[in-house]
């Protein structure tokens, strides 16, 4: 398992963008302040959606930042990423492991649910994921995990915690100040005017003292 530190966690998903558009910016973006990168690709895994997870998993290269896969420990063991991320479906922390070995970064969403976090803890996750903190556009529907639910997870969870949904530059401060390590953001970047000045602010909610567009301590 690696130490994570904290920082943005960039989420690639190719539902509703162009798939070129996506590989033309990424490098920018990420180089702007992302610590982390998931592909997020419900499509089956074919010619076109490998030839796009490749082309990610070489940026990721290029600019040392680890790529996790969204739901699929074979699809990530098969395109050589960093880990992968597991939702409610999918294969177990243990499983994942066992496939994809102890340096893997392995994350689980526990949603709204401190006991799926804290179970998925005792299980070995390197993170675990909450809920949505604002109302998402990706996810309209998912059930709210307020700050007040984040402050009390951090305390019952010893490994570093994930938040996501509809959080933007303007409102990042306070989920970190609640206990968050690292911020998922998909619309709060890819939907922005300028995806690169989105990610240099989302940076900069980590580091509001420093110069803006600097990248977060990873550890």
């Amino acid at each position: 398992m690696r130490p994570l530190g904290q920082g943005i966690y960039l989420i690639v998903d190719p539902g509703g963008r162009s798939r070129s558009w996506l590989i033309n910016e990424l490098e920018a973006v990420i180089r702007a302040g992302a610590g982390l990168v998931q592909l997020r690709d419900k499509s089956p895994w074919n010619s076109e959606s490998r030839d796009f997870a490749e082309q990610i998993l070489e940026i990721c290269r290029e600019t040392r930042v680890p790529l996790i896969v969204n739901d699929d420990p074979a699809r990530a063991q098969a395109l050589g990423a960093d880990g992968v991320h597991l939702g409610r479906e999918d294969p177990g922390v243990g499983s994942a492991r066992a496939r994809l070995g102890d340096q893997a970064i392995i994350g689980v969403s526990a949603y709204a649910d401190p006991e799926r976090g804290r179970a998925a803890a005792r299980a070995g996750a390197d993170y675990v994921a909450f809920g949505s903190l604002y109302a998402s556009p990706t996810k309209p529907q998912a059930a709210r995990f307020p700050l007040e639910c984040l402050r009390e997870a951090r305390q019952s969870i010893d490994i570093p915690l994930c938040a996501i949904g509809g959080i933007r530059p303007d409102n990042a401060r306070p989920v970190i100040e609640a206990g968050a390590d690292w911020l998922a953001v998909i619309s709060g970047v890819w939907d922005a005017a300028n995806p690169v000045q989105a990610m240099r602010d989302f940076a900069h909610a980590f580091n509001p003292d420093a110069e803006s567009g600097s990248r977060p301590e990873r550890g």
